[in-house]
């Protein structure tokens, strides 16, 4: 007879939705201070979903048709079907956490008309604050999506914390700041060992690796900072499995979702109901 799953354990599906070709020196912040020439990479875009019997949370909701177009970017499936592949019924409004409100995160908040949404207070209040339109930041967002953030807000559907926040069990988000004011990151239990989804706390592997910041940053002490705690949590052996927020690499580092090669992967997989434990 199967054991009822761990209120705690979760399995966390990455799925990537979007792609764009870029540089390093687009990348990575001063990039000719590194002494390497410029090389193409690859930037990928991902959401996250974290579920178990108990309960499905979705972590960032994806860049929006139009946020995607006005910069360029390959939609590869739409979010809304990516939902729908891997099995998020949107019409059950699930918790969202907000990472950050940049464009490619907040960009499809209107398919969560009616779910709670979490997010740090610092990230809010940089949104809704003085320099929201100056052109450095500015161009990371979409007005429209901001104006929807802000409806949810209005509408009380918002809980904004400060530096940490006990989600549910088994799963807290963490303030790091540094390419946001209210950047968070997102640490899950799974069967697999603790998740952190960076988010863009970490965009790569390299990034943490070589101790290179990424070019958009808010706060660049705030920046090396992250890195510091990411890289304590993972050489310690608290963290076992880091997701950074858009690295190709990723997909090819964990098992893939059965029937959606190449678009999810899963960690902590658990097993389907009535299953032998």
């Amino acid at each position: 007879m199967s054991e009822p799953h761990q209120d705690d354990r979760y399995e966390v599906v990455v799925v990537r939705y979007g792609t764009r070709s870029t540089t390093a020196s687009e990348v990575y912040l001063n990039h000719h201070l590194y002494g390497d020439a410029d090389r193409p990479m690859e930037m990928d875009y991902f959401f996250w979903v974290v579920r178990n019997a108990h309960r499905t949370i979705c972590v960032d909701t994806g860049f929006s048709r139009a946020g995607g177009e006005a910069r360029g970017r390959t939609v590869l499936i739409e979010p809304a079907a990516a939902y729908a592949a891997v099995g998020v019924d949107l019409a059950q409004a699930p918790p969202v956490v907000v990472t950050h409100a940049h464009y490619d995160h907040i960009g499809n908040l209107d398919l969560f008309p009616h779910s709670p949404v979490v997010i740090a207070r610092q990230e809010v209040d940089f949104w809704t604050g003085p320099h929201r339109g100056r052109r450095q930041f500015h161009h990371s967002v979409e007005e429209a999506e901001l104006d929807l953030l802000a409806r949810a807000v209005d509408e009380g559907r918002v809980t904004q914390f400060e530096e940490t926040h006990d989600l549910a069990p088994g799963v807290q988000l963490v303030r790091v700041g540094g390419h946001t004011p209210g950047q968070s990151m997102v640490r899950v239990r799974t069967s697999a060992g603790l998740v952190l989804l960076a988010s863009d706390a970490v965009h790569y592997y390299e990034e943490l690796e070589r101790d290179m910041p990424f070019s958009s940053v808010a706060d660049l002490v705030g920046m090396y900072d992250g890195f510091d705690l990411v890289r304590r949590w993972t050489e310690d052996g608290e963290v076992a499995h880091l997701v950074p927020g858009h690295d190709p690499d990723t997909l090819r580092r964990l098992p893939a979702l059965p029937g959606l090669e190449g678009t999810a992967a899963v960690i902590g997989a658990l097993a389907p109901a009535g299953a032998p434990s």
